[in-house]
């Protein structure tokens, strides 16, 4: 039985999607102002569905060959780059939601080159969902703190890309 489709228009079905939800995925970080938006999530989608796609068809090729550690290894690089990510200030730590939506890019681009269509389409709509439902949520039940006097350190904010220095819901 053939683990891949041969053919142009499957591969581009399946890097298209990976692609695009990726895209998704990096436009709900983009309107937030966060680091990892569009550019990013879409990159790591592709990337990784190419990826797939390259041991997926080398496997068909050489009947020793084991596209799972493909797998494996996209798991391990995109750590390493979502750890690049997070940083701790002060006790508070930043960009473990951004860390977290690029390891699920890498994973959207992982299932749509494998063809697992059902489950990219189901884990991205999951995906989006918890990424803005619990943002309104988070918003709605945040507890009210006093605002810190601008003297002390710990009210000094670290600029994001962008250059704004406003306190962010990334958590």
């Amino acid at each position: 039985m053939a683990m891949l489709a041969n053919d142009l228009g499957t591969t581009l079905v399946r890097l298209c999607l990976a692609t695009l939800l990726g895209l998704a995925l990096g436009f709900e970080r983009e309107r937030h102002g966060h680091d990892a938006g569009l550019r990013t999530h879409g990159l790591v989608s592709l990337s990784s569905a190419m990826l797939t796609l390259s041991a997926l068809e080398l496997a068909e090729g050489y009947k020793d060959s084991d596209p799972v550690r493909v797998v494996q290894g996209l798991a391990q690089a995109i750590g390493f780059i979502a750890g690049g990510l997070i940083f701790v200030r002060g006790g508070d730590v930043r960009n473990m939601t951004t860390a977290a939506s690029l390891w699920m890019a890498a994973a959207v681009g992982i299932t749509a080159g494998a063809g697992q269509y059902v489950l990219v389409l189901a884990g991205s709509m999951i995906a989006l969902l918890l990424l803005s439902l619990m943002l309104m949520v988070e918003k709605r039940f945040a507890r009210r703190e006093e605002k810190p006097d601008c003297a002390s350190k710990d009210s000094i904010r670290m600029p994001n890309r962008r250059g704004s220095a406003a306190k962010d819901s990334d958590g």
